[in-house]
């Protein structure tokens, strides 16, 4: 099909993916903003980068946090330099983040912690036999991977390594994941191995990304005069077949509890499949979350809906159908006194602005935190600071709180992640003026999962006339899931290949083909 000057864009979900989609259209496919209408189930944008300020008393609340790198993240950070930032004027976000990151440096002085006390996270632990299978892991065909856990590569030994600990709790791999995407990971951040132990690498966004990244999109778009239609639920995608291609001929939508229909004409589809953060569920400092899967999001339905009798649309079952493998449950703490922070001194460095993570390996619950730079919310009051953490092993019972984690309140969290910390005596304290509100989600680690490659649909597939998919669940080759990068690359290549731009996708870092960088891992293997 070939763009016309009345075709309308049609963006199925309101994550950062369809943000993407929207922008790249705008730039450089020169579509005209009030034929972009973007359907998104809920009634907020940004899927995933999300942070709310709950209320005064109840204080802050977010399902992530992300990393950045603006020398490997290319995608993201060409379109980070096409928005101009709400908050430092005459900046693109870019140059925002850039002149932020100069001045605040990343750097974790604690990164593993056991029975309360910081250990030496520089030797990685790897035994010979570990780092013969590391080796030999690079050296093999991703193909021969396929439906792999990294459990039943590596030996036990290597579960129990400061690597390991380092590397899993940095990108929330577990043994049960797939081995082909540990092996994407190895590749995509190998210029990092060597700060693995601090993560100095790491950048920061300014503060959080929701108030950083999604609302000046949001913003530039409806400056545009792109269309946002949240509240709206896309149940089906009617598609027409002949021997040659496919097309989308209607979206079937649901909206305040009646059916709808939008009928295509001469007009494109980008669907988002899946997301991380459906059915995620938030509790209280008195409440657990409460289990939410009665009802799949309309990321997932739509897909499943999408992919009968289709095999190229993928198969979502094999992300979707074991929660047990793919849940986690994250908390975030507001502090209105400053007796938590004084505690973390001997964790933290002072110097930097943002602390890196604090990982307690000896934990039950496998938790992790990140203290946050202040302020980490534009409007968030004098003397109040944040922590935010998650637990990997949320289905196991804690080691002070004899409860799974998934089934604590935020006060149990609280007072678990105090007492591993050593701060017991000062438990009641920090507790007057603290709020900790936990948050599941269960399909968080979902895109971790054993798969084949033909269980991710191609970007475009084969065929496909006026329609695109989007998100963490398509197949992208070399690059890696879980992070924005891979979900402004599907934008792009969305975009430049369904219409046809004479445009070519920014290319993926490869950290591999530098000299210096593989010297330093191999010297970091050896550590």
């Amino acid at each position: 099909m070939s763009l016309t000057e009345e075709s309308k864009m049609y963006l199925v979900g309101g994550g950062i993916a369809s943000l993407s989609a929207a922008v790249y259209l705008i730039r450089d496919a020169k579509v005209k903003g009030s034929n972009i209408h973007i359907l998104e189930e809920s009634q907020g944008i940004g899927g995933s980068l999300d942070a709310k300020d709950l209320s005064s008393s109840e204080g802050y609340s977010m399902r992530g946090i992300r990393m950045f790198e603006e020398k490997t993240y290319n995608c993201l950070f060409d379109l980070m330099a096409s928005i101009p930032s709400l908050n430092a004027p005459g900046k693109t976000l870019r140059q925002e983040f850039v002149d932020y990151n100069r001045q605040n440096k990343t750097y974790s002085k604690a990164r593993l912690l056991r029975a309360g006390n910081a250990i030496d996270g520089r030797p990685l632990g790897l035994s010979a036999g570990d780092r013969l299978n590391l080796l030999g892991l690079v050296l093999r065909r991703e193909s021969s991977l396929e439906g792999m856990e990294i459990g039943r590569y590596f030996t036990a030994s290597f579960f129990r390594s400061n690597f390991w600990y380092e590397f899993c709790t940095v990108f929330a791999f577990q043994p049960w994941h797939s081995l082909t995407e540990f092996r994407r990971y190895l590749f995509r951040f190998i210029q990092d191995f060597s700060s693995i132990d601090t993560l100095k690498s790491i950048e920061s966004s300014p503060y959080n990304q929701h108030e950083f990244l999604v609302l000046p999109i949001v913003d530039w778009l409806k400056r545009e005069g792109v269309t946002f239609a949240t509240g709206t639920r896309v149940t089906d995608l009617e598609l027409i077949s002949t021997a040659h291609e496919k097309r989308v001929g209607c979206i079937h939508y649901e909206r305040e509890g009646k059916a709808g229909k939008i009928a295509l004409g001469d007009d494109f589809v980008f669907v988002t499949l899946g997301s991380l953060v459906a059915n995620s569920s938030t509790g209280s400092m008195s409440a657990a979350p409460l289990s939410n899967l009665d009802r799949k999001d309309a990321s997932w339905a739509l897909w499943e809906n999408l992919s009968k009798g289709r095999p190229e649309f993928g198969r979502p079952s094999v992300f979707s159908g074991d929660v047990e493998k793919s849940t986690w449950t994250s908390f975030t703490v507001t502090f209105r006194d400053p007796l938590f922070l004084d505690l973390m001194d001997r964790f933290i460095h002072r110097d930097v602005n943002a602390y890196g993570g604090v990982n307690i390996i000896d934990s039950n619950w496998l938790i992790s935190i990140v203290l946050s730079y202040k302020p980490y919310f534009i409007n968030q009051p004098e003397g109040v600071s944040l922590c935010w953490g998650y637990g990997l092993l949320s289905e196991q019972k804690g080691n002070f709180v004899q409860k799974k984690m998934l089934e604590c309140t935020g006060k149990e969290i609280l007072t678990e992640l105090l007492c591993h910390l050593g701060f017991e005596e000062h438990l009641e304290a920090i507790m007057k003026s603290a709020v900790c509100i936990p948050c599941t989600t269960p399909f968080v680690t979902s895109l971790f999962l054993p798969r084949k490659r033909s269980d991710r649909p191609l970007v475009v597939p084969e065929g496909a006339a006026n329609f695109a998919f989007l998100g963490q669940y398509c197949e992208i080759p070399h690059e890696v899931v879980f992070t924005v990068e891979h979900s402004v690359r599907s934008a792009q290549i969305a975009v430049y290949s369904l219409l046809g731009l004479n445009k070519k996708v920014a290319p993926i870092y490869r950290g591999v083909r530098h000299v210096s960088i593989l010297y330093q891992a191999m010297r970091t293997l050896l550590r």
